[in-house]
């Protein structure tokens, strides 16, 4: 979080990670006749009907009526930064058999290719084409292959490119079957608001339907789910269906679980089944002006006073004080400052001390930084009568060192020391205690590639550092808001990239805290799901809150596909999760500033 207006900060660290591999393809070469019984496999070819059948990367790619091929219609893709600006499909295939790729294509370096062939994958290119040119190459698939990825696209840096009239001839692939029903269907841990099921894999399943009393709630993509929002101390009956291309199975025999009585971890059942949380520029003045928390409007749920910091980086020593005079002219008493809190409390709101920031580096590097922090925070958290603690660590805070490979082990002393401190306070003010983190996506979901100096060295050692504190700490977790701007683009679960601004990046920046993903592609280290309850989508509250505002507009449409999947474009995610905790923003200030813009579409959709 800034104090001023947006920086354009970690697009660099980013790109920084990334190097570009160049694979030069072979020559177009002659095409053998295709047999008989050979056909068209490959769908939507001529683009006719959209992008309908095609992923393209970072959203680079449309369907244009000018130039075209043949048809009405044609691809145009336009690389930029690291993204070659590819679009492909998933072809289903026999194995052992030979199969001919073309298409036509308009620009410099165009390639066309096919991966995942189980022999040899192929791809040619053209250095120029200024008008329509064929590319086509030949393939023959492995002994047990029946799918292949078939691709065209550009190169970094190079201008739009074009492709029509794509074909893939050759044998088809065996119809697909409806998977079988799913076995074992189970229920493992409940508590007062949700039921986790688990159930052993259905052979040629892509995926399944979760049913809760009949009713579809929940799709996802593995052998397990957590179904939330449901009410305390009540019997749920549940099964499971398996799907693919074909359809979907005959529902499952059917488990019923029965929720707890009492309220969920971390805090969070103080809150409302969906909350608006705000920081609060208490600390500091900038171009949005002072708000004094007695004017600080009725629909924020979760205050984040911003916020503490340390008297050095190394120290753990916080301290918060208000505003001083000079800075904010309409700066409140402390006293009265404390009254507000305690009115707002009475209300049924949270406050909380937000300890970093932008400014605000804190390295519990030692043992006793570790015991001042906790000593130091415990105190502003008396003074003030606060519910608890923001972590919103930034800059150079939380970092890995070298060899510290596994995030369920850490072995860095800031991170096993700010662990170790957040438990000893979470242990001294009990169950209530609201425990929240606003994290950066290059702390968190940046995991999913690069994770701290990687196994040889060399990268940012920051790279998913977020991801071992928050594993410890998920079960005395309230909310984890990563901050869904001032970020480069990430990589999200369909492995393309995606960038902040629209409902796109938001989609699957939460898709992946909520499906879970492997750390730096290592699939026996896999970050587990947070419950939806647990999540709340961070965005800046106008443009001069900081990069990647995203409209009202937008907002919703990456809220209904979250909650709904309804509106998700092109972003396949991997679950339904009607019980998303909500909103977080920079900031509340910002917010007032720009008329309550965020706030009131926050209470229109949910029915504030």
């Amino acid at each position: 979080m800034e104090r001023t207006g947006p920086p354009a900060r970690f697009s660099g660290l980013l790109a920084a990670l990334s190097a570009a591999l160049l694979v030069a393809g072979g020559l177009a070469a002659s095409a053998p006749s295709a047999a008989a019984a050979d056909t068209d496999l490959a769908r939507n070819g001529g683009f006719e009907a959209g992008l309908d059948g095609w992923s393209c990367t970072g959203g680079s790619g449309a369907v244009v009526s000018t130039p075209t091929h043949g048809g009405t219609s044609a691809l145009k893709a336009t690389p930029a930064g690291s993204d070659n600006a590819e679009c492909s499909q998933t072809v289903t295939v026999k194995p052992d058999s030979t199969y001919t790729l073309s298409a036509w294509v308009q620009g410099s370096y165009v390639y066309l290719g096919a991966s995942g062939t189980g022999t040899t994958d192929v791809s040619t290119w053209t250095q120029s084409s200024p008008g329509w040119t064929q590319l086509t190459t030949t393939f023959k698939t492995g002994a047990a292959t029946t799918s292949v990825k078939i691709y065209t696209h550009g190169w970094y840096g190079t201008p739009t490119y074009y492709a029509d009239d794509l074909t893939l001839v050759g044998p088809g692939g065996d119809p697909v079957a409806i998977p079988a029903t799913p076995a074992g269907l189970r229920a493992g841990t409940t508590t007062s608001s949700s039921v986790a099921l688990s159930w052993s894999g259905s052979t040629g399943a892509a995926g399944y339907n979760v049913y809760q009393g009949g009713t579809k709630v929940l799709s996802v993509t593995g052998t397990s789910a957590t179904v939330t929002g449901l009410a305390a101390s009540t019997a749920y009956s549940f099964q499971i269906t398996a799907t693919n291309s074909a359809g979907e199975s005959v529902k499952s025999a059917a488990v019923t679980a029965t929720t707890t009585a009492g309220g969920g971890g971390g805090g969070g059942s103080g809150l409302p089944t969906h909350a608006l949380v705000g920081y609060l520029h208490s600390s500091f003045a900038n171009g949005s002006g002072y708000t004094r928390m007695a004017d600080v409007p009725d629909s924020w749920d979760v205050i984040d006073l911003a916020f503490g910091e340390p008297t050095s980086v190394t120290s753990g020593d916080i301290r918060f004080s208000l505003c001083p005079v000079t800075e904010c002219p309409n700066v409140e008493s402390v006293a009265e400052f404390k009254a507000a809190i305690k009115a707002k409390q009475a209300a049924g709101k949270k406050v909380l001390i937000s300890i970093g920031g932008q400014n605000g580096q804190v390295q519990l590097s030692t043992t006793a930084a570790r015991d001042t922090f906790v000593s130091s925070v415990s105190k502003i958290i008396d003074d003030y009568g606060l519910d608890g603690l923001d972590i919103d660590f930034e800059g150079h805070s939380l970092s890995l060192n070298t060899g510290d490979t596994d995030f369920r082990n850490p072995t860095t002393p800031v991170i096993v020391n700010l662990i170790s401190a957040v438990k000893t306070l979470k242990a001294k003010y009990g169950d209530k205690f609201v425990l929240t983190m606003a994290p950066e996506t290059f702390f968190v979901q940046l995991g999913y590639q690069y994770y701290g100096s990687g196994p040889w060295g060399g990268q940012d050692p920051r790279a998913g550092a977020y991801l071992p504190v928050i594993h410890a700490l998920r079960d005395d977790l309230t909310l984890l808001h990563v901050q869904d701007y001032n970020s480069g683009s990430i990589m999200g679960l369909d492995n393309q990239y995606h960038s902040m601004g629209g409902a796109d990046f938001h989609i699957a920046m939460t898709d992946m805290l909520l499906t879970g993903f492997p750390v730096a592609g290592d699939t026996t280290k896999v970050f587990p799901a947070l419950r939806p309850d647990q999540v709340s989508v961070g965005l800046p509250a106008s443009t001069q809150a900081g990069n990647g505002y995203t409209s009202p507009g937008e907002v919703n449409k990456a809220l209904n596909c979250l909650t709904k999947k309804t509106d998700c474009g092109s972003y396949a995610t991997h679950g339904t999760w009607p019980g998303l905790r909500g909103l977080m923003t920079w900031s509340i200030n910002w917010d007032r500033f720009n008329n309550g813009e965020f706030s009131k579409n926050f209470d229109a959709y949910f029915g504030g």
